[in-house]
């Protein structure tokens, strides 16, 4: 983002000044010209198109939504922005749809919650993909789930578990659009089996147009949405 030098991912996190906005904290990803940028200053730009395309649609299909906010030219081949283009696609489908009525402070603090867990890098250094616990964010705002609730709790784990292990086929190497797109097809099929809410599935097969932009190389014909 400062200078286009490849990315350099540690073993171990280092203290960091952020090239942008001088806050100092602890990370694992900074370029060899030491240049380093900041969770909130690297979101920032991505969540502001996010929001902009979520409170402008009449949309209820997530995968649309979903294709025009990563197709935006700024927005990155990969990193955690994609955890908020899945939870701000979803949730506004759901809205605009009906059923459960939701208001647009629910949607923005689906937003709250996915930036706690989706922080860049941590799909290498912890085996979970942040667009998992947004998935999980949003479904424990439908349902009200929290500490000491039953079914609801249960069914938010539920559909966690469903998209971790459909992004697992996924993996080698990774890649945050594919995950938006199976993970969004998990969610939008749990709507349909437990709560009746038919949201639009792909019709047709999605096919990515961003196979060149890929840093550490599209698996090609190993993605279905290749």
């Amino acid at each position: 983002m400062i200078c286009g030098s490849p990315l350099e991912y540690l073993d171990h996190a280092i203290d960091l000044k952020c090239s942008n906005c001088d806050k100092i904290e602890s990370g694992y990803v900074c370029c060899p010209n030491n240049h380093y940028v900041c969770e909130r200053c690297h979101n920032k730009q991505s969540i502001n198109f996010i929001k902009e395309i979520c409170f402008s649609t009449d949309s209820i299909n997530p995968f649309e939504i979903a294709e025009k906010m990563m197709s935006i030219p700024q927005f990155p081949m990969l990193g955690c922005q994609h955890a908020f283009v899945a939870a701000g696609a979803i949730m506004i489908a759901i809205r605009n749809e009906g059923t459960f009525k939701l208001t647009d402070d629910q949607i923005e603090e689906s937003f709250k919650r996915t930036e706690r867990q989706a922080i860049g890098g941590y799909c290498g250094l912890t085996g979970v993909c942040g667009i998992v616990p947004a998935i999980g964010g949003c479904f424990a705002i439908l349902l009200n789930s929290k500490c000491g609730t039953d079914k609801e709790q249960r069914l938010t784990m539920e559909v966690v578990s469903k998209a971790v292990n459909a992004i697992i086929d996924l993996t080698g190497p990774s890649c945050c659009k594919a995950y938006v797109r199976i993970s969004l097809e998990i969610a939008t099929q749990f709507l349909k089996d437990n709560f009746k809410i038919d949201l639009p599935l792909p019709t047709n097969p999605i096919h990515c147009q961003h196979v060149d932009r890929h840093p550490h190389g599209c698996r090609e014909t190993k993605c279905p949405y290749f």
